[in-house]
């Protein structure tokens, strides 16, 4: 048991150092207090209440990994938020997501929030633009 111990001391102070721990909350340290108490019963045992907190711990993992996925803008507001018409071309949305980024870039005064929001409809309007296909009339 000890060295499994010492192994997630190491990890943890391997997360902290690298910065990986900034977004770690108490439910993030509960997980891994649950996964260590999973060890304990499982090593002496007691594989059913192993079992529950490894199913404890993993319905954590898919909750937070929820958490973290960004919510799809919508179209209509990716085209406001970079000022492009409905009919915009890949090289206009390119044009228009470069201007508008060297303002609120974080490098050149703005926000990160912004910045990534400007990106993000760059990406939805390029995608759409790839996957739209004219309609056309025979």
């Amino acid at each position: 048991m000890y060295p499994i111990l010492i192994a997630i001391v190491l990890l943890t102070l391997w997360a902290w150092k690298t910065g990986r721990l900034k977004r770690a909350d108490t439910g993030d340290f509960a997980a891994v207090a649950a996964v260590v108490l999973g060890l304990r019963w499982f090593s002496t045992g007691n594989g059913i209440f192993a079992l529950v907190c490894f199913s404890g711990v993993a319905l954590w993992a898919a909750y937070r990994s929820q958490q973290f996925r960004r919510a799809r803008m919508p179209v209509a507001e990716a085209r406001e938020l970079l000022g492009v018409p409905d009919d915009a071309d890949q090289e206009t949305i390119r044009a228009a997501h470069r201007r508008l980024i060297a303002k609120v870039h974080p490098d050149a005064g703005g926000s990160v929030e912004l910045a990534r929001r400007v990106n993000a409809a760059r990406e939805i309007l390029l995608s759409e633009a790839r996957n739209h296909v004219p309609e056309r009339h025979d």
